[in-house]
């Protein structure tokens, strides 16, 4: 009878039905599977337990959480969900390889390196910035699209951002946030993370302090989608899995030339410096702009959706800045007429007093 028994163990847990149905049902039933094996096969938790060890065992499985919140998923799944402790055990390299490379692995070296390099970016921004207790990390791929979600129970960014650099509005964060070099903490951080990580992806997504502002074909827009809780901060990164973009032909872009290493160039869109109802006529708007840009020596001013400028703005920029920075170049783009005319005017008074002098 022993000997009958431990036969009937052996046979059972090299069954391969088993292992197939695991794999089969696993999507639809990441948090039951153990009852479910249970139910199907009349065999024992513990043993159904041991079954889907083994699948783990073998790569084949994905384990999160613990006790109740354990949940299973395929490794090679389109779709996964986690939540992670923000505390000094977090590393995002780990996290990388433990839950997303498996199901990344046949995907394209360039849309491959974009996702590791975005996710690790913002996974460890979250851990360093955001000061919350919990992150929560989701993956799918759908629609010919992979979708990534970092989202964080913190003081939020464009909060943290405000509380830096004391700004009057909250809406004034993301025009700091989008020119890159900028970091709350310059010891730990260069400030590249976010500006390199939203151009790298077709989409890239902020939803944090009741607002969400899209990066989408060289611009940041504010959408209409809101956060009910206002803590904390979500993003999100989307890219097409036959994407022919490349990280590193990005990253030069925002290289003054093939040989000089490092990130010196920077685009900027104006529209940002102010509310979306009022016109650019200050000094004030101006140094909005511009601050911080003197860590740069290439600025590309956008004028995308800008339709006038005043005198004082232009002299802000193109001749008080531009005289206190001459090794810095200052280019633009978009421009409608009426601005276009004004920075034209701007700068030919700007070389007159030059001559003059």
């Amino acid at each position: 009878m022993l000997q009958k028994r431990g036969y009937n163990i052996a046979m059972e847990q090299l069954n391969p039905s088993i292992g197939d149905f695991i794999i089969e049902n696993l999507p639809a039933h990441s948090s039951d599977i153990v009852h479910l094996i249970s139910k199907n096969f009349n065999i024992s938790r513990q043993k159904a337990h041991k079954h889907l060890l083994k699948q783990v065992q073998q790569g084949k499985v994905i384990r999160t959480g613990k006790t109740r919140a354990t949940r299973y998923f395929l490794a090679s799944g389109d779709h996964i969900e986690f939540e992670i402790k923000n505390d000094d055990l977090l590393e995002e390299d780990r996290i990388w390889s433990r839950f997303l490379k498996p199901r990344m692995s046949h995907l394209s070296k360039n849309v491959y390196d974009i996702c590791q390099f975005g996710f690790t970016e913002i996974l460890n921004n979250a851990k360093d910035h955001s000061e919350g207790k919990n992150i929560l990390c989701r993956m799918t791929i759908e629609n010919g699209k992979i979708i990534l979600i970092v989202m964080d129970d913190g003081v939020g960014i464009f909060q943290k951002i405000q509380n830096a650099l004391h700004l009057t509005s909250i809406r004034e964060a993301v025009l700091h946030l989008s020119k890159g070099k900028f970091t709350t903490d310059p010891e730990k951080h260069t400030g590249l993370g976010i500006f390199f990580t939203s151009r790298i992806f077709d989409q890239f997504g902020i939803l944090s302090s009741d607002m969400y502002y899209i990066f989408h074909e060289g611009d940041w827009l504010l959408a209409e989608e809101r956060k009910q809780d206002e803590t904390g901060t979500f993003i999100k990164m989307e890219i097409n899995v036959a994407s022919r973009r490349v990280a590193r032909e990005v990253f030069d872009q925002y290289a003054d030339t093939d040989e000089d290493v490092g990130f010196h160039k920077t685009i900027v869109s104006v529209r940002l410096s102010a509310d979306a109802n009022d016109p650019h006529v200050s000094r004030s708007q101006a140094k909005r702009l511009l601050m911080g840009l003197d860590r740069f020596r290439n600025i590309i001013l956008d004028f995308k959706n800008v339709q006038t400028v005043g005198q004082p703005f232009v002299d802000e920029v193109f001749r008080v800045f531009q005289n206190q920075h001459p090794n810095i170049q200052i280019t633009w783009l978009h421009a409608s007429p009426d601005v276009e005319s004004m920075i034209k005017r701007g700068i030919a008074e700007r070389d007159q007093r030059k001559i003059n002098y």
